[in-house]
C-alpha cells in the first residue's frame, strides 16, 4: 500500500483553505501523463465558488491526443483547460489570456470605475507537477524555489506577477487517505510521491505492467525486452543492460530504477496513463 501524507501537508491544507476568500481564481497544475490523478478531490468543495484553469503541465511528456482529450473534458462553464511546458520560456503566457477571461467581469466592474485592479490567483497542485516552474515562466525570471522531486515548496509564497496578477504559489499537497492504489503508483511513477518511501522494485513492476498493456512497443524498443508481468520486464532489462550481481545474478533493483527513470524522463515514448474514460 503506498500512503504518504507527511505533517506539513496538513498545514499546507489549512493555509490553503484561510487564504482562498483572498483570491479570484485558481490555477490548478496537473501532470500531461496522470492528469486524473493529480486533481485532489479534497479541493474540490473549497474551490467550487471560483473559476479554476486547469494547466496540464509536462505536455512535452504525455500523449497529444489524451491531452486533447483532458482538455476538452475539464473545459466546462466556469473552467478552462490548458496544455503546456513549463519549462520552455513564455509556454505559459495562455494562461494569463484566460486569467483575463474568467476574470473579465471584475477586471470590467473596476474600469468601469475609471480603477485598475489586481487580480489575485493562487496555483495548486500535488507535488512534482510544476507549480513554481509555471509562476517562474509567467514572470519571466525565477522568483520561487523548483526542483524535480516531491516536496520543494513547503510554505506559501506571494509572487508579483506584472501590475495586474498576483500569484500564490502553494506546496504540493495530497489527499490525506490514498485509497485508490492504482492513483497512488501513478502518482509515484511521476515522482509526487517520495521515493524514500516507496518499494522502488514492486513500483517498477508494476509500471512494467501498465505500460506493456498500453503501450507494449515502447519496452520492446528501448529494452529490447519481451515479456507478460512486470518481473520479467525488470529482470529481462537487468540482463539487458548488463546489470549483473556477482554469479550473473540479475540487479533487479538497479534495473528498476532505470526504468522509473527512463519514464520520468521522457525516454519511452509520450505516454499519458490516465485515459477520460476512466471517469466516464
Amino acid at each position: 500500500m503506498i500512503h504518504w501524507y507527511p505533517g506539513h501537508m496538513t498545514k499546507a491544507m489549512r493555509m490553503i483553505e484561510e487564504n482562498l476568500r483572498l483570491v479570484d481564481i485558481i490555477v490548478y497544475v496537473l501532470d500531461a501523463r496522470a492528469p486524473y490523478s493529480c486533481i485532489n478531490p479534497n479541493f474540490e468543495s473549497m474551490i467550487a465558488r471560483l473559476p479554476v484553469i486547469y494547466a496540464v503541465n509536462k505536455a512535452e511528456l504525455g500523449d497529444k491526443k489524451r491531452i486533447a482529450d483532458w482538455i476538452e473534458y475539464l473545459s466546462t462553464d466556469k473552467r478552462r483547460a490548458v496544455a503546456l511546458s513549463a519549462t520552455t520560456s513564455k509556454s505559459a503566457m495562455p494562461i494569463l489570456g484566460l486569467i483575463r477571461t474568467l476574470c473579465g467581469e471584475k477586471i470590467e466592474k473596476y474600469r468601469s470605475k475609471g480603477v485598475r485592479t489586481t487580480i489575485k490567483c493562487m496555483v495548486l497542485g500535488v507535488p512534482n507537477t510544476g507549480k513554481s516552474t509555471i509562476i517562474n515562466n509567467l514572470c519571466g525570471s525565477g522568483k520561487t524555489v523548483t526542483g524535480n522531486k516531491a516536496g520543494v515548496t513547503r510554505g506559501k509564497q506571494w509572487v508579483r506577477v506584472n501590475d495586474t496578477l498576483e500569484v500564490l504559489d502553494t506546496p504540493g499537497t495530497l489527499y490525506p487517505k490514498l485509497s485508490d492504489q492504482r492513483i497512488a503508483r501513478r502518482l509515484a511513477y511521476i515522482g509526487s510521491i517520495r521515493d524514500e518511501i516507496l518499494d522502488g522494485y514492486e513500483l517498477a513492476c508494476s509500471l512494467a505492467e501498465e505500460l506493456h498493456n498500453l503501450h507494449s512497443d515502447c519496452l520492446a524498443s528501448r529494452y529490447k525486452v519481451s515479456a507478460t508481468d512486470g518481473a520479467d520486464y525488470i529482470e529481462g532489462i537487468a540482463r539487458a543492460r548488463g546489470y549483473l550481481l556477482r554469479g550473473g545474478e540479475a540487479d533487479i533493483e538497479r534495473a528498476a530504477i532505470a526504468l522509473i527513470d527512463d519514464f520520468r524522463k521522457g525516454k519511452l515514448g509520450n505516454i499519458t496513463l490516465d485515459d477520460v474514460s476512466e471517469c466516464i
